[in-house]
């Protein structure tokens, strides 16, 4: 991916993979491409930690990664103390249901309402929906049972692989990151979001492994959602701004129109 000062991370170049992708399927309705590519990951993506998952919670479950999962576990319930329980109570809800949503569908409006483009909001909204969508499946798949400790929250009914808080956390403040990088002309601000994406996700999933809630693995399993979920959407979001580029004439870098290389390859 060819880096330009002029371009952000949702601006394909013309001679990038996703353009050559968006070729090959120039002929396909808008929106398309997009969703076949956003398809085809998150049947991967959710295969892959099924098969994680179903190793975790019946083939090793009684060996020595299954033991270590536990001890860890069982060594933070170990070292809970009032203050603690009350702090991570907080941040744990960082990555919660209700916080998630609500500051997905705030960011999708703004986003709307200011840029006034499809790139940006259907970058949150794919991001967050995408990831409870392969969340769900994955968990329904997985049932793998919770640590064996007291647990501080009550347990919800999906599986304990993979974590969810994390994962969201992890798919929102990304996507907000991108569009910090993408939008914001002031450096403070690109890098305030860009020190969230990752504290915040590393709070809540050290807030989850000390609340009982979910083994490290479970832990590590969310932030490979998360985390190739975003690397996904930014993808299939950029093959989309290619698709409609090429089929409606859209420019390239700094306003010029692109080459017809980027035809050749399809």
């Amino acid at each position: 991916m060819a880096a330009s000062p002029n371009r952000g991370p949702l601006d394909p170049g013309p001679d990038d993979r996703e353009t050559v992708l968006a070729a090959r399927w120039r002929r396909l309705r808008d929106g398309v491409p997009p969703g076949l590519y956003l398809l085809a990951c998150a049947v991967a993506l959710a295969a892959a930690l099924v098969g994680v998952g179903w190793v975790l919670s019946r083939v090793v479950h009684d060996d020595d990664v299954g033991r270590a999962d536990s001890s860890m576990s069982r060594w933070l319930a170990g070292e809970r103390n009032p203050e603690l329980d009350d702090v991570t109570a907080v941040t744990s809800e960082v990555g919660g249901t209700l916080t998630i949503t609500v500051a997905a569908v705030i960011a999708v409006a703004v986003a709307a309402f200011v840029w006034r483009r499809w790139r940006e909001p259907m970058l949150v909204a794919v991001a967050v929906a995408g990831e409870v969508l392969i969340f769900l499946a994955v968990t329904l798949l997985v049932d793998r049972d919770r640590p064996p400790v007291r647990q501080l929250d009550e347990a919800p009914p999906t599986s304990s692989f993979p974590s969810g808080h994390t994962a969201a956390t992890i798919a929102l403040w990304g996507a907000l990151a991108v569009l910090a990088s993408e939008r914001a002309r002031s450096a403070l601000v690109r890098n305030l979001f860009l020190v969230l994406a990752f504290v915040l996700p590393l709070l809540v999933a050290s807030s989850r492994l000390y609340r009982g809630m979910h083994f490290l693995s479970d832990v590590l399993g969310g932030v490979l959602l998360g985390g190739l979920w975003l690397l996904a959407t930014v993808r299939g979001i950029r093959i989309g701004v290619a698709h409609w580029a090429l089929r409606h004439g859209g420019a390239g870098v700094a306003g010029r129109p692109w080459r017809r290389s980027a035809l050749r390859h399809g």
